[in-house]
């Protein structure tokens, strides 16, 4: 997401070893990989997750560490840590967690370490989206360094290609490209890694990605998931429910089935009722219509963010020092939406 205040190795006995630790076997990097896809895919409406950013937005210079982790820590601290967080995401009901990617975090020493968030979630069961963020000294809507972002996806896809519930996202909010020159890109990356099954791909919409009519009408890219952005800071004087429906199927058109709103969000840490009427409400207008639209089109859905330390649309706080680590809840009335999008 962007905007100005909000978006908001170990060896293997050595994992071994430290089971114990985890209450239970600890799965290397390699076992967390499984051979076999789902004879199935899930539909769009079983993606219901968070994300884990990092408190800079998710877009760095450097390694991109989501709230709670460090580079100082290893595998088995990370898996650690990670475990905990993600034991907290499904307790909010969640299944899935969409986590940050950049070309230093997977081509540097951390992808060692981080590789513990992947492993912790999917072994809970997790569908885990790996988004490219570019980094803090761009952010002109275009991939950075091509070579090392082609690095970087083969780095990942070459360790979780195999692996169900890990899906791959190119990039977010490709702004600085034009519709055709971003399903172009699009389409070259869904060619380079055939391997990936395209129904574990989420293609953004087109500039932030706002809208996924464009890369929807794209041949190139059929069976593809659908990234599709939309916050209520894009119409501070809306305050109508039924505008922001209006508004969300109008970035959708008829391409429901596809999409995954895997960004929206809104002040968590204020005191809003998103249960109560919406008066005057923007957000509250704006979340209502947004839980609705992912229960009535049936759209997959990640809230932004389920835990970022420092931002207001957070929807939950960390607690705790080292690997004890726990989540309480901001607003239980932006749970209970959610939970109205989730259909539980």
């Amino acid at each position: 997401m962007t905007r100005k205040t909000h978006r908001g190795t170990a060896g293997l006995g050595a994992l071994l070893a430290c089971a114990t630790v985890f209450g239970g076997t600890l799965a290397s990097p390699a076992a967390a990989s499984p051979a076999h896809r789902p004879a199935t895919p899930p539909p769009v409406s079983d993606f219901k997750g968070v994300n884990w950013a990092d408190p800079r937005d998710n877009y760095a210079d450097d390694a991109v560490v989501p709230s709670g982790l460090s580079t100082s820590d290893g595998y088995v601290t990370t898996y650690a840590k990670s475990k905990a967080i993600i034991s907290g995401f499904s307790k909010l009901g969640a299944n899935t967690v969409r986590l940050p990617v950049n070309p230093t975090s997977v081509n540097g020493p951390f992808w060692k370490s981080y590789r513990g968030a992947i492993d912790a979630a999917t072994a809970k069961g997790f569908k885990v989206i790996l988004g490219y963020w570019e980094a803090d000294n761009a952010k002109d809507g275009k991939i950075d360094d091509q070579a090392s972002w082609n690095r970087m996806w083969a780095r990942i896809t070459s360790a979780y290609a195999r692996n169900p519930k890990v899906y791959f996202e190119p990039m977010n909010e490709p702004f600085g490209y034009t519709a055709q020159e971003w399903t172009d890109t699009a389409a070259k990356w869904v060619n380079t890694h055939n391997d990936v099954p395209r129904d574990r791909v989420l293609i953004g919409g087109y500039k932030y990605s706002e809208d996924v009519k464009p890369v929807c009408a794209d041949p190139r890219l059929k069976g593809t998931r659908l990234a599709l952005h939309n916050y209520g800071f894009w119409h501070t004087d809306w305050t109508s429910v039924d505008q922001w429906k209006q508004d969300f199927k109008a970035r959708i058109g008829d391409c429901a089935s596809r999409t995954i709103l895997d960004e929206f969000g809104a002040s968590m840490t204020t005191g809003l009722d998103y249960n109560g009427p919406v008066g005057t409400s923007n957000e509250v207008a704006y979340i209502q219509a947004a839980t609705d639209t992912i229960r009535e089109l049936g759209l997959g859905s990640v809230y932004w963010p389920g835990l970022r330390n420092g931002d207001t649309y957070s929807l939950t706080t960390l607690q705790g020092t080292g690997t004890k680590l726990s989540l309480t809840v901001n607003n239980q009335s932006g749970l209970d939406r959610l939970h109205h999008a989730w259909k539980q």
